[in-house]
């Protein structure tokens, strides 16, 4: 069978290169929040471990929305290896706060190819990545809100079950 002749590369090689990492970075937070859902199912608390199964599917759809644009550019997306998932925490609050990192991450990572493209003139690929920037501080103003229901609400009698319903209203919040 013959093989398809590769489409012409608009995309330069280094810039591949960080998208493919930026790959990884989005598979690692799919896998990350998967495992942190499981976590939270296991014990109980079922409003937060539906909020992250399906934050753990919206990062995945990241990371394809980054395989397309590779790919359709002329650029060969990578599938990354993923290891190294932590998945016992100690509370639910722990949850959250590695959540804030992570996402805090994320944004430097976003904000530093979108710094990159601007140097290389790859003005196709800044454009798209203004999706991940606004996406990015959705996904951190979210994490911040979590985390704050435990100051306001506290953990003491129902307030870790209090906490967990309002991850439900988290979720639909960021879907509205």
């Amino acid at each position: 069978m013959k093989e398809v002749v590769n489409k012409k590369r608009s995309l330069l090689k280094e810039t591949e290169e960080l998208l493919n990492k930026q790959i990884e970075m989005e598979g690692r937070s799919s896998a990350a929040y998967l495992s942190m859902a499981s976590w939270c199912e296991m014990r109980g608390y079922l409003k937060s471990a539906e909020f992250l199964y399906e934050h753990s599917e919206e990062e995945r759809m990241h990371m394809l929305k980054l395989f397309h644009y590779i790919n359709d550019a002329g650029g060969h997306a990578r599938q990354p290896e993923i290891s190294g998932i932590k998945h016992d925490f100690d509370t639910l609050k722990e949850v959250f706060e590695d959540i804030l990192g992570h996402e805090i991450a994320v944004t430097r990572s976003i904000n530093s190819l979108v710094d990159h493209c601007l140097g290389v003139k790859d003005y196709a690929t800044f454009n798209f990545l203004q999706w991940y920037v606004m996406e990015q501080r959705e996904e951190e103003t979210i994490a911040r809100r979590a985390l704050e229901l435990f100051d306001i609400i506290g953990i003491d009698g129902i307030g870790l079950w209090t906490i967990d319903q309002e991850m439900a209203k988290l979720h639909q919040e960021s879907e509205g």
